[in-house]
């Protein structure tokens, strides 16, 4: 896992740095440059996310997807937000889901999926990923049937 993070300098600069993290604790950090002021600050940074971003290619996920980031408000022009609502998110997420593959692997186990997606939507623990399951206006499962969620046990 690697992350982009600010410090501030013995010198009163803000440095930019990569950090690279392993499961053990063990850290690699790559110093990107020190800014002075908020522009620098910003450019180090992008210069940083690109570092981070590099073979990582873009999910093609069709035509169809495509249009939707295009917006299909009047005109081509992108939807207006008149309220926030996580659903939107929850089944662009969900489609996802289902153009990746899951779906299929994990048996159509929904219960399995709602954790999936509760947890791209807030990484957390699998108990709490249940409260975010709410939030998103959806019954969420009982713990004792999210505790043995596993795809691989399906035969």
């Amino acid at each position: 896992m690697a992350y982009v993070r600010t410090v501030k300098t013995a010198s009163g600069a803000r440095a930019v740095q990569i950090v690279h993290s392993s499961r053990r604790g063990s850290r690699d950090i790559e110093h990107i440059g020190s800014a002075h002021d908020d522009a620098a600050l910003e450019a180090l940074r992008a210069v940083a996310r690109q570092r981070l971003a590099v073979g990582q290619p873009e999910l093609d996920f069709g035509p169809d997807f495509a249009a939707l980031q295009a917006g299909s408000g009047a005109g081509g022009a992108p939807l207006a937000i008149t309220s926030s609502r996580m659903g939107y998110l929850w089944d662009a997420l969900g489609h996802a889901y289902q153009l990746l593959g899951f779906e299929e692997a994990a048996g159509g186990d929904e219960v399995f999926r709602l954790l999936v997606l509760a947890r791209i939507v807030e990484p957390t623990s699998k108990l709490d990923s249940l409260r975010v399951v709410e939030e998103a206006g959806f019954d969420p499962p009982a713990y004792a049937t999210s505790s043995g969620v596993c795809p691989r046990s399906r035969t």
